[in-house]
């Protein structure tokens, strides 16, 4: 086994840190015009690249909850330190919440999908290395030294960041339990009839086996209520769990950002620590998709589907 030193682990984290955030951001345009094939995207027909859709999406993002645990407990960032630290009260409670989210998502969600689409080979592979490092980089963050320092007194904003983890995790499994209705309603009525009921929480207009207009709550405004409330929860995790990075070097001008990517990895963004890159990289790479689901939507139901709907944010867009 390879045994860094200190200073190679921390090249390592600033690294990832470092490309995790670039390649997304480049990924991000392309993905308003490729469908990544899974879900309502998913390619039809039997091929080897094919899989189990439930299967390969346990498979993938199990891989999270796996490397922030592996991290969080191995604490790269703290060696060399000259004592041992134990991680504060706060820090174990965003690990909680890290793991609760990834409990929901990575085993108890699918196990409870009635049915699931088939998916590409790529999507696991692709959501492997994503989940690798991004479970690793926050887990080696909340176990560091700059989350001790920060969590020697807890701020305000660990409170406030963590309701609104809180608010969005329920508001994104409640968006998601309204789909999973349309999928059993499938399974119970295989004639395919319209149905409506008065349960806002489960109200649908059927118009085929698997997909059908969601209503109730936030799907009023939008068509993705639940990639709006995940980066709530993830707004709230990173506010918690990190300051703000408001230095001007994380966003920088297109005139700079040949300069950005070139910037050596200890340079880059320094106050850009993994949960707000964990953010940033749901936002570029989820945005697209709901997009391309919002057109699906419109064009599969045509007029039958709501006019005043946004795509994923409530009242803007």
């Amino acid at each position: 086994m390879i045994k860094l030193s200190p200073h190679e682990v921390r090249i390592l984290y600033d690294a990832c840190r470092k490309w995790f955030t670039i390649v997304s951001i480049i990924v991000a345009p392309a993905l308003f015009i490729i469908n990544a094939p899974f879900g309502r995207f998913a390619l039809n027909g039997k091929s080897i690249l094919l899989l189990d859709g439930r299967k390969s999406w346990i498979a993938m993002e199990i891989v999270s909850p796996l490397m922030f645990i592996l991290s969080f407990l191995k604490s790269p960032l703290s060696r060399g330190e000259p004592v041992s630290l134990e991680p504060s009260l706060a820090q174990y409670i965003l690990a909680a919440a890290y793991l609760v989210h990834y409990s929901n998502r990575a085993i108890i969600s699918p196990l409870r999908t009635p049915s699931r689409s088939q998916s590409h080979i790529i999507v696991p592979i692709a959501g492997v290395l994503f989940n690798v490092l991004n479970g690793s980089l926050i887990g080696s963050y909340l176990s560091s030294p700059a989350a001790f320092a920060n969590f020697s007194h807890v701020r305000p904003t660990f409170y406030v960041g963590l309701s609104l983890w809180a608010i969005g995790f329920a508001g994104n499994i409640i968006h998601d339990e309204i789909l999973l209705n349309i999928r059993r309603k499938a399974k119970t009525k295989p004639d395919g009839k319209a149905t409506r009921t008065s349960n806002e929480f489960a109200e649908t207009k059927k118009t085929s086996e698997h997909y059908a207009i969601p209503y109730g709550l936030l799907y009023k405004y939008v068509s993705y209520p639940n990639y709006f409330c995940e980066w709530v929860e993830w707004f709230g995790f990173a506010f918690a769990a990190s300051p703000f990075p408001i230095n001007a070097s994380v966003l920088p001008s297109p005139s700079t950002f040949l300069a950005f990517i070139c910037a050596p990895p200890s340079l880059f963004a320094p106050r850009l620590t993994p949960p707000w890159i964990f953010l940033l990289n749901e936002l570029v790479l989820m945005l697209p998709r709901a997009y391309k689901g919002h057109l699906w939507y419109k064009e599969r139901f045509g007029d039958s589907y709501p006019k005043e709907r946004k795509v994923v944010v409530p009242f803007v867009w």
